[in-house]
């Protein structure tokens, strides 16, 4: 084995190797496509986006009554 540069140390890495690759290869993996870290982003920004307007909405409203409620009471 030495005249072909394999030693008793090669043997040793390599069969550690293939020990660990057997039990990598054993070990549970998770089925389906790998989640997207972009998308899971992009979904949090519409949803902030969505929360954004809808206050926007209700603010607007708001400040309505409070003009209509300034308007009445200077009217009386």
């Amino acid at each position: 084995m030495r005249s072909e540069g394999v030693y008793s140390s090669s043997l040793s890495t390599w069969r550690r190797q293939r020990e660990a690759a057997d039990l990598a290869a054993l070990a549970p993996q998770k089925r389906g496509p790998k989640p997207d870290p972009h998308r899971a982003e992009a979904l949090h920004i519409a949803q902030l986006t969505r929360e954004r307007d809808r206050l926007k909405s209700e603010l607007d409203k708001a400040r309505l009554v409070i003009e209509v409620q300034k308007k009445a009471s200077v009217e009386f």
